[in-house]
């Protein structure tokens, strides 16, 4: 216990609870996304994977993802850890040295429960309950926690091969993103009453006091990884809050000229561009490299955008144009810019003089994208064979609050 630095808990839990925050906080920017008839039920699939992969995460998700190496082959961790098994008070030295191990693992769990909440937006108003229940828990377990053990656990295959990650734009956001499309290709679009001419927002407040709960939490996202607090989680604060800035500035101007009008849904769209891009750079990269990427991300995340109505999925709140492509750019704009004059403990990329850690970065994103595309659609396969992924059509047209919850959110 002499180990533990006093500063360094107190800053991972209050991180940690920041991180927390964030999902109710996706809740509502999902919740004013959708039509009225919608609101409960999006507001409730964030809040239930809360509660539910708190639980799984405990019991084995932990385990899976940070637990000893499965034969060294840097593909899973042992059930060694299962209920939290030799996960205690004292730091683990492979992970974070100045911390509970507890601390860390609550930490993590926060990253863990946001990351299915996030594909929730893809098959907003229409899918069944039930098979969301059963879709989350097995994500969880066979995407989610093998992606984690490969890049962030100790013998990760990805890990040792030099992959760099700072707080998830791999992990979290392509796998989560990726999954997402394949949510809304299986499940279909959604349906629309003749007098309606498109499926929401309902409330635009809403979405601003949700996107605001992003931002604020995603401070404890990516500083909070330093697992410190020092310096690097300075670096990380200030590169995170400067490419969000930078990218909703970048959306909304891109709006503005394409549609006419600056668009408040625009800015909130490019701020979470913007943290998603930063998060696996933001401590590896300089303030001058986060403006750069995002504005890049801001004009690629556009164009994913237009891309989606093309192909026609219903990606109804474009969880993969955000987080999918958003991530995937993080992930290679940190091979390009990452330094080691920020973090001695990472590497230099492209642009310090090292081409091979792009070829990393990269490596990495075709990983994830392929991993997390393939098993997402083995598991909606498998469990419409035995649930049935979506709602009737009468359901849907009544609207998920009242046909899955018998609730509304409004009186009048």
């Amino acid at each position: 216990m002499d180990k533990i630095s006093s500063g360094d808990t107190a800053w991972v839990l209050a991180c940690a609870a920041l991180v927390m925050l964030m999902t109710p906080g996706l809740g509502f920017f999902y919740g004013g996304l959708v039509r009225r008839k919608n609101v409960l039920s999006t507001v409730m699939h964030s809040f239930f994977v809360l509660c539910l992969i708190s639980v799984q995460w405990v019991l084995w998700g932990y385990s899976l993802a940070f637990g000893p190496d499965v034969k060294g082959w840097g593909l899973i961790g042992d059930l060694s850890w299962i209920g939290l098994n030799h996960v205690g008070l004292t730091p683990n030295p492979d992970y974070a040295a100045t911390i509970p191990h507890q601390a860390y693992m609550v930490f993590q769990m926060m990253f863990a429960v946001i990351t299915p909440a996030l594909i929730t937006g893809a098959f907003a108003e229409r899918k069944r309950f039930k098979a969301f229940v059963i879709f989350s828990l097995m994500w969880a377990t066979l995407v989610y926690d093998p992606i984690a053990h490969w890049v962030w656990g100790h013998g990760g295959w990805l890990a040792k091969m030099g992959a760099l990650d700072f707080a998830g734009g791999t992990v979290v956001h392509i796998s989560s993103g990726v999954s997402a499309l394949v949510a809304a290709f299986v499940l279909g679009p959604r349906l629309l009453k003749p007098d309606e001419e498109h499926a929401g927002p309902h409330d635009m407040t809403m979405v601003m006091l949700g996107v605001a709960l992003l931002w604020f939490g995603w401070f404890g996202f990516n500083a909070g990884s330093a697992l410190g607090a020092n310096g690097l989680a300075a670096a990380a604060f200030v590169n995170t809050n400067t490419a969000a800035a930078m990218a909703a500035l970048t959306w909304m101007t891109i709006s503005w000229m394409h549609k006419g009008v600056p668009s408040v849904s625009g800015a909130a769209a490019g701020s979470v561009a913007g943290l998603v891009a930063i998060t696996p750079a933001a401590g590896y990269v300089t303030p001058a490299a986060s403006i750069i990427i995002g504005l890049v991300v801001a004009l690629g995340c556009y164009a994913a955008v237009q891309m989606r109505d093309k192909i026609k999925v219903d990606d109804a709140l474009d969880v993969w144009a955000v987080h999918g492509i958003g991530g995937t750019i993080g992930a290679l704009c940190t091979g390009l810019f990452a330094t080691t004059v920020v973090n001695a403990g990472g590497a230099n990329g492209l642009f310090a003089g090292n081409p091979k850690q792009l070829g990393i970065q990269a490596l990495a994103v075709l990983a994830a994208w392929v991993y997390s595309a393939v098993v997402t659609f083995a598991i909606l396969k498998f469990i419409n064979l035995f649930v049935g992924l979506r709602v009737s059509e009468n359901e849907e047209l009544m609207g998920l609050d009242m046909s899955q919850h018998s609730e509304i959110a409004y009186a009048a």
